[in-house]
């Protein structure tokens, strides 16, 4: 506002001292005190103190620095129409004003000309200036709310994968407590086994309650960072896994028959071998729940630009006389999740007395 009263102050007293007519002096000096008020005024009021110093300007030429950054104000802050209806304004009013108080060292015609292209000037320098200002608004409203959704999107990879960390810890953690529970009730159901054996199961026993316990601590401890270090975690299962899966197994006292038929393991993607080594896992610890001591048959062929199947199958049992180990009925739920996600479909029956699982992913070219 000081910058403002200084620049129309000093414009204001070089047109009343360059007037010649000393009889109308009283009438610029009243003009121009009531001009520098109209010029702060600007700053909050553009039009109203346009128009004002713009009448002003009609009867004396100290109003004409007031009126023309009145119109600098209103093309920088208003929209276009009604900065070029105050810039017509104020060429209409120093027309009138040449009129009846003409200037000597300028025709008329010449007046009109300059007044016109000084209007203009100050209508187009405005204009920018106001483009100019919307267009760094607009970037930086773009630039926060591209912040903004870098933000959520980060946020929902993070949900995403506390989701999946989830399924993780239900299915591994499924797969070795079942496990456990095998040993622990051929320990209940086979009391009279040589110490060796009822050893040998204790020292399973153990070593899978161990090891289930370290890895749900590992999960609930990823589950629970909000930092960098989330992502810093051990490498999830794939199909070159399954030499192990099926090791453990056969050490429970599980029948495993494998045949594969997949010779480019390395071709897959990761999404895809982690969900059929997922497959597979689930289908063991089925069979060990619900149908112990049967044999299961592991079957994995394919090829590149075709899908992989990857099928596991295992007679039910005869009777029901066998412990069964208690599950909560989502392993298939989350499995068939896991499996849509990877891009793949997975389905299970039962058939002439046998439970198949069997999943199809795909194998890009």
């Amino acid at each position: 506002m000081a910058a403002v009263v200084l620049a129309v102050g000093a414009l204001t007293a070089v047109s009343v001292w360059g007037q010649g007519d000393g009889s109308l002096l009283w009438l610029d000096l009243a003009v121009a005190a009531v001009s520098l008020v109209a010029a702060p005024a600007q700053l909050w009021w553009p039009v109203p103190g346009a128009i004002a110093a713009t009448l002003l300007a009609a009867i004396s030429p100290a109003a004409t620095p007031a009126a023309t950054m009145g119109a600098l104000q209103v093309a920088q802050r208003r929209r276009f129409p009604v900065a070029a209806a105050v810039a017509v304004a104020g060429v209409a009013v120093h027309l009138v004003r040449a009129l009846w108080r003409p200037s000597s060292g300028i025709s008329l015609a010449w007046w009109s000309l300059l007044v016109a292209a000084a209007y203009g000037a100050l209508l187009g320098w405005g204009a920018l200036a106001r483009s100019r200002r919307a267009l760094l608004i607009a970037l930086r409203e773009r630039a926060l709310r591209a912040e903004a959704e870098q933000g959520r999107r980060v946020a929902e990879a993070r949900m995403a994968e506390r989701r999946t960390l989830a399924w993780e810890m239900h299915d591994v953690l499924a797969h070795r407590l079942s496990l456990v529970a095998t040993h622990a009730g051929a320990l209940e159901y086979r009391p009279d086994s040589s110490p060796e054996q009822l050893a040998r199961a204790a020292g399973v026993v153990r070593g899978g309650v161990h090891q289930a316990l370290e890895e749900l601590r590992q999960v609930i401890g990823l589950l629970r960072e909000d930092d960098e270090r989330h992502d810093e975690r051990q490498p999830q299962p794939t199909l070159a896994d399954l030499p192990r899966l099926f090791a453990e197994a056969r050490q429970a006292g599980q029948h495993v028959r494998p045949r594969d038929e997949v010779t480019d393991v390395e071709a897959l993607p990761s999404t895809v071998t982690r969900a059929a080594f997922r497959v597979v896992q689930e289908g063991l610890t089925n069979a060990r729940k619900h149908a112990p001591g049967e044999t299961v048959e592991v079957h994995l062929r394919g090829g590149p630009g075709a899908r992989l199947l990857v099928d596991v199958s295992n007679p039910l049992p005869a009777t029901d006389s066998a412990p069964l180990v208690p599950g909560s009925g989502v392993g298939l739920v989350g499995l068939t999740e896991r499996v849509r996600l990877a891009g793949g479909q997975l389905d299970h029956q039962r058939t002439k007395g046998e439970f198949r699982l069997w999943a199809w992913l795909p194998w890009p070219a």
